[in-house]
């Protein structure tokens, strides 16, 4: 199979759409390096984006990653060109992601040319939705995007829906109670004030959301400081519809797997007209994440709980510029 020539402008608009990818608070933990006379295109870890306190052995970060590897294959499928993954191609380097060919067009990649369109309208919404239950077919279709990544997404019912909900609880109160986990979430949120980091990345404070009267959904609050003086309150739905994405094993390449997953289901669900948001709260704590599994799934190790519905589709969160983040060599 012919490999496809790695142009500057190629990659660059490659890397464009790559970057889209959602991550742990917005910190972007993501570096590709293009090595123009091999023909790949290189993904590694930014161990100096990562949370040490929420994400101590750098799952997150691996999920984070996983996301912008699929959408370079979304990105290069729609383009043209079939891009093959090699996972963890170097094991001596643990920041060394993935191996990135450009080869000829793929049957195989239809799936992801469609899901193009949706790269620059998914965003995370914060925001109540209604009580409308989703359909389920598209469920079915939201499972079968998490199974084509080699993951599962388990929808619980109703009992384990209030015991994750609950779970959920539990992670805000262990939350509050520490003083090192405040402050690298805060460290990561910008409310416009002087000295909060680059406008670049982090979470921004028109994607908080509102605040919840009465906490019936699972959505984070990156402003329990009440640093933001102007957001107003909702009600949100007291059904939330939620789902867990897992997989059997729990290491490096089931996360960058899960990543991928990740990306596809939420690129799916947006292509389905659903807004999304995503909650990671409970899974930072390992008494609470190993609690928050279905006992019936074979999925043992949960990676995100994804929260979905019909209402109001957040905005864009800001970006890196590719330059930083793309290399040449």
């Amino acid at each position: 199979m012919s490999t496809t020539a790695l142009t500057r402008s190629l990659v660059t608009s490659l890397i464009e759409d790559a970057v889209t990818a959602p991550s742990m608070h917005n910190a972007q933990p993501w570096k590709f390096v293009c090595k123009t006379g091999t023909g790949v295109i290189e993904l590694h870890g930014d161990p100096l984006r990562g949370m040490p306190v929420e994400d101590p052995h750098h799952r997150a970060l691996h999920l984070g990653c996983g996301a912008s590897l699929f959408g370079l294959r979304v990105a290069a499928a729609y383009r043209g060109p079939h891009a093959a993954v090699r996972l963890l191609p170097r094991p001596q380097d643990r920041w060394h992601f993935a191996d990135v060919e450009l080869h000829g067009a793929d049957d195989s990649d239809r799936g992801l040319v469609a899901l193009h369109a949706a790269l620059s309208r998914r965003h995370t919404s914060r925001f109540p939705f209604t009580e409308e239950r989703i359909p389920s077919e598209v469920i079915d279709g939201l499972r079968a995007a998490a199974l084509m990544e080699g993951c599962q997404l388990v929808v619980p019912g109703d009992w384990h829906t209030d015991a994750v909900l609950d779970i959920v609880h539990d992670s805000e109160r262990f939350e509050a109670a520490d003083a090192a986990v405040r402050a690298e979430i805060a460290a990561w949120t910008r409310t416009g004030a002087s000295g909060q980091g680059s406008e670049t990345e982090g979470i921004p404070s028109y994607a908080f959301g509102p605040r919840q009267y009465d906490v019936t959904s699972p959505v984070r609050d990156f402003d329990s400081r009440r640093q933001a003086p102007d957001r107003p309150s909702a009600r949100f739905e007291k059904r939330p519809q939620i789902a867990l994405l897992g997989t059997v094993e729990d290491g490096p390449r089931e996360w960058l797997q899960a990543g991928q997953a990740l990306h596809r289901v939420l690129l799916q669900a947006t292509l389905d007209g659903l807004s999304t948001s995503l909650m990671s709260q409970p899974l930072e704590w390992s008494e609470l994440r190993s609690a928050i599994r279905d006992p019936a799934s074979t999925a043992t190790f949960v990676h995100m709980v994804l929260r979905l519905g019909y209402g109001p589709h957040g905005r864009a969160t800001p970006r890196r510029p590719v330059s930083e983040v793309l290399t040449f060599d």
